[in-house]
């Protein structure tokens, strides 16, 4: 189906995927963010989402086990749990829901998001009991439906406090519950898309793979409240490109 790929687009396949990953080792998402458009420009939105997680859940797995040290369990435990279930639920629903819509009100609530945390609204507001359950399977409903959850996931940690190391780590290892939950139901139906494209599926993952290792210095090269601040700019332009990607 998907023929005559040119060496252009594996080119820009494979540096994107390197900058994907760099970008997911600083601020905890980014390679959905950055893949999903580019597939979906050549191949359509449900091929590229398809398309994009394995090599998102091959980055969340190499970064998650270089920052293992660092996992706050307790967030974890608290918000990972319903964000794997929500993106179970949000896989089953993905061919369903008017991604368009849905894409943007993803993209409203980011742009919010960040300018709390400019504006360091966020810093001093702390989620407790049903809302952090609710956080959670929030982002990971938005990961099913719309093929990300990492900007929610980030908007809504980040009012935890957590150290950048922190941030980071217990961000990559919800992320990789959600991958785990939505992987096989995924594939289940669209496996075609895979035996087509594995190729760039694979091209993508060792870019990935490369970014994330890349990336890990910048990391701990920044200061928590510039950490803060990076994250709230990276959710901010990430919610602006939901609202007008349709247009």
């Amino acid at each position: 189906m998907f023929t005559d790929i040119s060496l252009w687009f594996v080119a820009a396949v494979l540096l994107t995927a390197v900058v994907a990953g760099a970008t997911a080792s600083v601020v905890g998402f980014g390679i959905g963010s950055l893949l999903t458009p580019l597939f979906a420009l050549r191949f359509g939105t449900d091929a590229a989402i398809v398309a994009v997680v394995l090599p998102h859940l091959a980055g969340g797995l190499l970064r998650g086990w270089r920052l293992r040290h660092f996992i706050d369990v307790s967030v974890l435990l608290r918000f990972g749990i319903l964000s794997a279930a929500g993106g179970l639920v949000g896989a089953f629903m993905f061919a369903q829901l008017s991604s368009v819509a849905l894409a943007r009100t993803l993209g409203a609530l980011l742009v919010l998001t960040a300018i709390a945390g400019l504006g360091g609204w966020s810093g001093r507001w702390r989620p407790r009991n049903v809302l952090v359950w609710a956080l959670g399977a929030l982002s990971g409903f938005f990961g099913g439906i719309v093929g990300n959850q990492g900007g929610l996931r980030a908007a809504a940690l980040s009012a935890f406090g957590l150290a950048p190391a922190a941030f980071v780590a217990t961000s990559t290892v919800v992320g990789i519950f959600v991958d785990l939950a939505r992987v096989p139901v995924y594939l289940y139906g669209n496996w075609h898309y895979l035996t087509e494209l594995w190729s760039l599926v694979i091209v993508a993952a060792v870019g990935v793979l490369v970014g994330t290792l890349a990336g890990e210095r910048l990391l701990f090269g920044l200061t928590p409240a510039r950490f803060r601040t990076v994250i709230s700019v990276a959710v901010g332009v990430l919610g602006i490109w939901f609202l007008f990607a349709g247009d």
